[in-house]
């Protein structure tokens, strides 16, 4: 059985602390409550299934400062930003800063429901994404060089003859190379090669400049 998500509450009002902690927990959700930002910077441990609530406006260390301290210090989860009348401008920062959503008080049930639910997707289509980079990775590791220098190319949108002069080799090189990276990815078309490879990061013409500038002090 996997372990209820994680909600932390970070407000210098404990009766705000208390209603959501209670809502929370009635839907199915473990929470954290904090009275100040300083209090969960230092308490805070990075969970793979947690989200921050985060108050905007806190004697001391404000939202914005929590927001940008979690950032430094490696703390990933995803933050609601809740805020009060007239803190908008704070909280289209917080969203520019990455947040996921903002809420102002007093909020809706259903809309802070919805908010959590949000921050908890991110996470999974993130872990999503780190796999399926990780496998194209693995695919792309099987290839030779030269292979994925050339699929590196081609990721770029060059054509063969331009791969070629780049590359030092003939287009005809460029053909072989590119039959045999498919086989070893295992696809039948190009299109599904050049999946993996933009998963896999390739397709940046400063990676391309770079395989250049080695091919050409070889």
């Amino acid at each position: 059985m996997s372990e209820p998500l994680c909600v932390h509450i970070i407000d210098d009002e404990e009766a705000v602390r208390r209603s959501i902690a209670f809502l929370l927990t009635t839907a199915g959700y473990t929470v954290q409550s904090w009275p100040c930002g300083v209090t969960f910077l230092e308490g805070v441990q990075q969970a793979e299934e947690s989200c921050a609530l985060l108050d905007i406006r806190m004697p001391g260390t404000d939202g914005l400062d929590v927001q940008q301290r979690m950032a430094d210090m490696g703390v990933t989860m995803p933050v609601i930003v809740l805020t009060g009348h007239g803190d908008i401008t704070q909280a289209v920062r917080a969203m520019r800063a990455g947040a996921v959503d903002f809420l102002e008080k007093p909020f809706d049930r259903e809309k802070l429901l919805h908010a959590i639910e949000t921050a908890f997707a991110q996470i999974r289509d993130a872990a999503l994404r780190q796999d399926q980079t990780k496998s194209a990775q693995s695919q792309i590791a099987m290839l030779t060089s030269r292979e994925r220098d050339v699929l590196a190319g081609l990721a770029c949108g060059y054509p063969n003859k331009t791969i070629a002069y780049d590359l030092g080799i003939s287009p005809r090189t460029v053909e072989v190379h590119r039959a045999n990276l498919m086989t070893k990815l295992k696809v039948g078309n190009f299109a599904d090669a050049l999946r993996i490879a933009f998963t896999a990061g390739l397709g940046q013409d400063s990676e391309w400049q770079q395989i250049i500038s080695l091919h050409r002090t070889v």
